[in-house]
C-alpha cells in the first residue's frame, strides 16, 4: 500500500490519456455505474488536451505506478463574481486508501484554488458512499442539503435545443 509519503501528484500529460481512462473504468465499477460509461480514451484525450475542457492530476508512486487521479474544471460563482473549482472525480485505488493520499489530493486542489484566487472548491458524492462522506466532513466540507443537482444529458439537451422541451 502506498502512502502519502510514497506518491507524487502531477498534472496529467497527453500520454496519460489511456491510463486515466483505465482508472475511470475502475471508478465506474466501484460506483456501480460501469453500464453508464459512454466515453473512451480518445474522447478523454480530446476533451482534456485539445479542447482543454478540464484538467487532470495523476497520483503515482516513485516507481511510476498509478494509484489514482483527479479531474477538475473551472466553474463560476455569480455571488462571488469569481471562478472556482468543480472536482468531477477523485479516485484512489482501494488498496492504497487510508494512507493520506486522498487528503493530499484535496490539499493539492485547495492550493490550486488559493493560487488562482478561486472562490470555491466544490464536488458531489454518492449518497451511499459513507466512507467518502465521512472523509469530506473531516476536512471541513459541508453538505449543501438545500440544493439539488439537476442534469440534462445528450437526449434532453437535443430536445431542448430543438424546441421540444
Amino acid at each position: 500500500m502506498a502512502t502519502v509519503n510514497d506518491v507524487e501528484i502531477r498534472p496529467a500529460t497527453e500520454e496519460d490519456a489511456q491510463l486515466l481512462f483505465d482508472l475511470i473504468l475502475e471508478l465506474a465499477a466501484y460506483e456501480k455505474l460501469a453500464d453508464k460509461l459512454a466515453g473512451d480514451a480518445e474522447t478523454l484525450h480530446n476533451s482534456l488536451f485539445e479542447r482543454k475542457a478540464a484538467e487532470a492530476l495523476l497520483i503515482e508512486t516513485a516507481d511510476g505506478e498509478a494509484v489514482g487521479y483527479a479531474i477538475f474544471f473551472t466553474n463560476f460563482s455569480t455571488f462571488e463574481c469569481r471562478p472556482g473549482i468543480w472536482l468531477e472525480d477523485v479516485y484512489v485505488r482501494p488498496e492504497h486508501r487510508r494512507g493520506g493520499i486522498g487528503l493530499a489530493v484535496m490539499e493539492h486542489l485547495a492550493r490550486i484554488a488559493e493560487e488562482r484566487d478561486y472562490a470555491r472548491l466544490e464536488w458531489c458524492a454518492l449518497e451511499w458512499n459513507e466512507p467518502a462522506l465521512d472523509f469530506y466532513a473531516k476536512i471541513g466540507a459541508r453538505r449543501l442539503d438545500d440544493w439539488r443537482m439537476l442534469r440534462l444529458e445528450r437526449d434532453g439537451i437535443n430536445r431542448l435545443a430543438n424546441g421540444h422541451a
